[in-house]
């Protein structure tokens, strides 16, 4: 894939001891202090509301970051969809939240005694919840990418021309609805605990604002297991193929085995490189991005005689 592009990325890289120690200690900062934060006071029995100020802690972590390391210093500013993204994120959270409420009913509904192992260590317990979610999410999202009438919602989520952290929660709720079912609904049969449905919940919160982090962070021969950043930029390539890669949420296991894994090192990205080729207008204000999937200019389109990408992602 040739890395030239029409309008080259402005980069920063800054130097000294904080720079440093972002750009290697983020990502565990996130992934085991944030988590492992979770998991205490879940386990301490804490009240909900002490995982909400861990959540916007992370976020405002997330901004700060992107700050001070960014990949794309203008990806740092609004590109007239602040608002809207503040929106998707706002509803997209409280659906999420609104889904853990009715975890133990739905448990109760279930009409067989549970195969969970609740006697496993509580880490371990969320650990499975993530991996069996990802299995789930993920097939979903790949589905999205080959099934019009799914593509019509997830569309919205590829409609973004920027990557940053809020981008993970740009999804239109329907969407996500769809693919929190999969993830959690095998969890729930088994009979997951609300605990452990908490833990999850905001591992895929903290997950997402690191997979779409505009923040140059490293981790290393990690980012060809994990689904962070580095790789999931080449899953927003805005050209039809192209960017059919890399639909793990949290890891990329699914991705090898399904030949959909993708990650060239010198390959550089800018706003021009995101989106959607064939719907370069798609809307962009929130309410009429939730009414686009019911519209008729909603559905697949690719330009005449034209079915996949204008070019190979080795090429």
């Amino acid at each position: 894939m040739s890395t030239d592009s029409p309008h080259p990325v402005t980069l920063l890289a800054p130097h000294g001891p904080l720079a440093a120690a972002a750009r290697y200690g983020y990502a565990p900062l996130m992934l085991i202090g944030v988590n492992g934060t979770a998991l205490a006071l879940i386990a301490a029995g804490a009240a909900k509301a002490w995982l909400l100020v861990l959540l916007a802690g992370a976020v405002c972590l997330s901004f700060a970051v992107e700050r001070l390391i960014p990949y794309a210093c203008e990806w740092n500013g609004s590109h007239d969809d602040a608002g809207r993204d503040a929106a998707h994120a706002l509803v997209n959270e409280g659906l999420l939240l609104a889904g853990l409420a009715v975890v133990p009913l739905l448990s109760a509904l279930v009409p067989w005694t549970g195969v969970w192992p609740a006697s496993w260590p509580f880490p371990a317990q969320v650990l499975l919840a993530v991996l069996v979610a990802d299995l789930g999410i993920t097939l979903v999202h790949y589905a999205s990418h080959k099934v019009g009438a799914l593509w019509r919602f997830h569309a919205v989520h590829h409609s973004v021309k920027r990557f940053y952290g809020l981008n993970g929660l740009m999804k239109h709720p329907l969407h996500q609805t769809v693919e929190t079912a999969a993830g959690f609904t095998p969890l729930l049969l088994a009979g997951l605990p609300v605990e452990v449905a908490s833990g999850a919940a905001l591992a895929t919160a903290v997950q997402l604002l690191l997979q779409h982090s505009n923040a140059d962070y490293r981790v290393g021969r990690l980012k060809y297991v994990l689904a962070l950043n580095e790789g999931h930029r080449f899953h927003h390539l805005k050209w039809a193929g192209v960017g059919d890669v890399n639909f793990g949420l949290f890891t990329l296991v699914w991705d090898h085995l399904l030949g959909t894994f993708s990650y060239t090192p010198a390959r550089r990205f800018s706003s021009d490189d995101l989106g959607m080729a064939a719907k370069p207008h798609y809307p962009t204000a929130y309410l009429a991005q939730l009414a686009e999937p019911f519209r008729s200019s909603g559905a697949c389109h690719f330009p005449a005689g034209r079915k996949s990408a204008p070019f190979a992602p080795d090429s």
